[in-house]
């Protein structure tokens, strides 16, 4: 019988024991009142990051919506610039021509 004793291997052993104490513990630990306060708390710090994150990024997309807008129309206005100054500048060839003759 002892030379059973002999063939074990005392660091594996003892590590799988010390791995044992420790997961019952952590199990314990983990399943704790004060553990659950815990988890209660982050989750709750979690969702106020959240809510902080979604009300920035709200006003980020209207800012960027205000800039599309402002865009847009200051591309509306030179394009209408650009055709009135075309406009007259056929006007202006007509009376020229009318002129002439």
């Amino acid at each position: 019988m002892l030379d059973c004793l002999k063939k074990i291997d005392k660091v594996k052993t003892g590590v799988f024991a010390a791995g044992v104490l420790f997961g019952t513990a952590g199990v314990k630990i983990l399943a704790s009142d004060d553990a659950k306060k815990l988890y209660t708390n982050c989750t709750a710090a979690v969702l106020r990051a959240k809510e902080c994150i979604l009300k920035t990024a709200a006003t980020v997309q209207e800012n960027a919506e205000d800039i599309y807008a402002e865009a847009k129309q200051i591309n509306e206005d030179r394009t209408a610039q650009a055709e009135e100054f075309e406009d007259e500048a056929v006007e202006d060839e007509s009376f020229e021509k009318v002129t002439e003759e």
